[in-house]
């Protein structure tokens, strides 16, 4: 069978497998596999900066956290409408992305992780201090937002609504890394230099991704306060950008559908390993090195007969740069 359509069947079967999900008929499961695929969707988010931006980042949460604020903010105002509140969440987390990424990204490395955080903990420290907005006891919704006259209040249906716009997603993200941009993005992961020598300024085209990823967090974030109902400052935290990053590991960086995997993995691990014990993430700090020093590579070569190619594969076409770079005039 060939490549594509090995990998296309393989896509299939998930989503197959996903839209099944409800047909247990437990509400538990259903919503447990709702809070997997809002997760993923900001793992996946963390995974286009790291696996082909080269940009470790360790503030993630920031940006899921200012979505879920501004849609219940808008909620509790009678912002009631999702074609309204979500857009406005998606476009408070690209601007924060915006301004962050436009300061954080004139560093590199131990400095850029460390400039993230200090950001993430100043956004973090804000909303505690909104006392009229719960402060450190979160702020409570009353009901999830509407699709026009649509109804999401039915957890069934607000599942497969997150699992379309989770697709949506994944469509976008490997189409915006197999484009023009997305290659040029890759080169300035592996040779920053020879790229700036070719035209493209690599501060811009960075920059792009940071708010591109910001706005998937902050879409998941919205999600996430129509699943729960209830927005905490601990979506803002730095041990849930720490979780994200876990959850990258876990599924492999560089493969867009990995995170998702790892994701599944975490929700999953925790539900397990915390009903017999409260240090539960000590135990995951184990699974984390064990995925690091047992499996190499993809988790996706162990599930489907082709995988995804991943970020380290596209390294080895750097000796080969010039002669795939666009040229620099045919983008933006």
């Amino acid at each position: 069978m060939p490549r594509s359509a090995a990998r296309l069947l393989f896509y299939v079967a998930l989503v197959a497998l996903a839209a099944a999900v409800p047909l247990y008929g437990d509400v538990f499961y259903t919503r447990l596999a709702t809070q997997i695929l809002i997760l993923g969707m900001v793992a996946l988010s963390v995974d286009l900066l790291i696996g082909y931006g080269g940009m470790v980042t360790f503030g993630q949460a920031a940006f899921f956290g200012i979505g879920a604020y501004v849609c219940g903010i808008l909620t509790l105002n009678g912002v009631e409408s999702a074609f309204v509140a979500w857009p406005a969440a998606i476009l408070a987390a690209a601007a924060c992305a915006f301004v962050v990424g436009a300061l954080a990204l004139r560093t590199s490395g131990f400095q850029f992780i460390m400039v993230t955080l200090a950001f993430a903990q100043m956004i973090y420290y804000f909303w505690l201090s909104l006392r009229q907005f719960g402060g450190e006891n979160g702020l409570s919704i009353p009901s999830r937002n509407t699709l026009g006259p649509l109804s999401i209040e039915s957890h069934v249906r607000f599942y497969y609504l997150v699992l379309v716009l989770l697709i949506i997603v994944v469509f976008l993200s490997l189409r915006l890394v197999n484009s023009q941009f997305g290659m040029v993005v890759q080169g300035i992961r592996d040779n920053q230099r020879r790229v700036a020598a070719l035209g493209f300024p690599p501060f811009r085209y960075k920059l792009a991704l940071f708010c591109f990823a910001g706005a998937i967090s902050g879409l998941a974030g919205a999600l996430m306060a129509n699943q729960t109902n209830h927005i905490s400052t601990e979506l803002l935290s730095w041990q849930q950008s720490g979780n994200f990053l876990g959850m990258v590991i876990l599924g492999s960086s560089g493969t867009i559908i990995g995170p998702i995997f790892g994701a599944a993995i975490f929700v999953l691990f925790q539900q397990i390993v915390s009903d017999w014990s409260q240090h539960w993430l000590f135990f995951f700090g184990l699974l984390i090195v064990v995925r690091i020093l047992l499996f190499k590579g993809s988790i996706l070569k162990f599930l489907a007969p082709s995988r995804e190619p991943s970020a380290a594969t596209a390294a080895t076409a750097g000796a080969a740069l010039p002669p795939q770079m666009p040229k620099a005039e045919t983008l933006p």
